[in-house]
């Protein structure tokens, strides 16, 4: 469930010296600073914001739900993900960095603190954090193994690519700004063209009306020169997924084409699922305690547009799903039909102090999921790819398999 912000819940999260501090660096309520007194609870200080005028309760909320945002195991792990960058050729300061944020009482504490004191962390740490919320990738494999390049000069030729695709095509996009940041192994970038202008109904200095603004719309690449991969999150029409391939490839890659990417292969092999006896594989120590399959899409051979959906309830009976399927194949000739998307129910322990949750997972044919970047859901991706659902390259496949379990 999401969780939802309010200013007063925040100020019951937020230790009271920790808000204190971020006013006097913005500069409010240094006048009035015996509104929030020494031991003050959250009322108190929701009376002393109230004092603040519109424009300063607008501007600082904005950030409180920014840093609301990163207080959660997400946000602490982006930050670390973007302090092990940053600090790559300095152990000893990312080792002291990590024991301060962790030894803090929790998460809410940890985003604030980093905001305050590493405010060099923030702009990384949140594009990775909203980076991991975002659902469906599109992936394109057999990339030649290059590194990307993050030179300006690359970076404002992406930029520029983006920005004459959308402006000749949709009438968009006028301007348009990329930012690279490096994730481990991984290289993302974050591209901001310029959307259609927008008038929102909102209130200005007390006045209600219209107002009249130019939002950006975005672009995520995140690549792999290890494996040899992009991946792509634009949420736009589908036509312009391969042409913002093609840029990434010329710009970043300096590749003059994109790799070949055929179209009977899939990166999703789904029809293993259709066995009552397919075994999961994933790895001691991720958390996973098991996985069922809960869904079934099935597209007809013979007729485009003829689907057949199969769901059943697994809480208690785990092949439920393909005992209905098994029901089915007496008036069901299932050699006409084609898996074409998958919803999967995992059981993974996230926190030993906490019960196990059940996480679902979809799988679209041919590139597609509901699966994200952050910690769990790249665990969840090591599983797909040792399950063979997710095939790896050749050269990557040849993993020794005694550290794994089958269900």
């Amino acid at each position: 469930m999401a969780r939802q912000y309010s200013i007063r819940d925040f100020f019951r999260q937020m230790p009271l010296g920790l808000i204190k501090r971020f006013f006097e660096i913005k500069g409010v309520l240094v006048e009035i600073d015996c509104a929030i007194p020494p031991g003050a609870n959250s009322t108190d200080l929701f009376k002393a914001w109230m004092l603040l005028n519109a424009i300063q309760r607008n501007s600082i909320d904005a950030e409180f739900q920014v840093v609301f945002e990163m207080s959660c195991e997400k946000g602490f792990r982006a930050i670390i993900d973007e302090a092990r960058w940053q600090l790559r050729n300095d152990q000893d300061a990312l080792t002291s960095l990590i024991q301060n944020l962790a030894t803090l009482d929790n998460h809410f504490e940890r985003a604030m603190v980093t905001y305050l004191d590493y405010s060099h962390l923030w702009r990384g740490a949140t594009r990775f954090y909203h980076a991991d919320t975002l659902p469906y990738w599109r992936k394109r494999k057999n990339f030649s193994h290059k590194p990307a390049s993050v030179d300006q000069v690359s970076i404002n030729e992406l930029a520029n690519l983006i920005r004459n695709y959308f402006h000749h095509t949709e009438g968009r996009g006028n301007n348009c700004v990329v930012e690279p940041f490096r994730r481990g192994e991984l290289d993302y970038f974050f591209a901001y063209p310029e959307d259609y202008s927008q008038h929102s109904i909102e209130w200005v200095n007390g006045t209600f009306g219209k107002r009249p603004h130019n939002p950006a719309f975005e672009v995520v690449f995140v690549y792999s020169q290890i494996e040899g991969f992009l991946d792509l999150n634009f949420r736009g029409s589908y036509k312009a997924v391969e042409p913002l391939q093609v840029m990434f490839a010329n710009a970043i890659l300096k590749l003059e084409d994109l790799p070949p990417d055929p179209k009977d292969k899939r990166v999703y092999d789904l029809s293993p699922l259709l066995r009552k006896n397919f075994n999961f594989t994933f790895a001691i120590g991720s958390g996973i305690e098991k996985v069922t399959v809960q869904k079934l899409r099935l597209s007809s051979r013979i007729k485009k547009g003829d689907r057949i959906t199969l769901e059943a309830d697994t809480s208690e009976n785990k092949y439920a799903l393909h005992d209905l399927l098994d029901k089915m194949k007496t008036t069901l000739p299932l050699h006409l039909f084609s898996i074409t998307q998958a919803e999967l129910a995992v059981t993974v322990t996230v926190d030993t102090e906490r019960p196990s949750k059940v996480v679902k997972v979809r799988i679209t044919h041919p590139n597609s999921s509901s699966l994200k970047y952050d910690d769990l859901d790249l665990k969840l991706r090591d599983m797909l790819s040792a399950s063979g659902i997710e095939p790896r390259e050749l050269s990557t496949t040849n993993e020794t398999t005694d550290t794994a379990s089958k269900q």
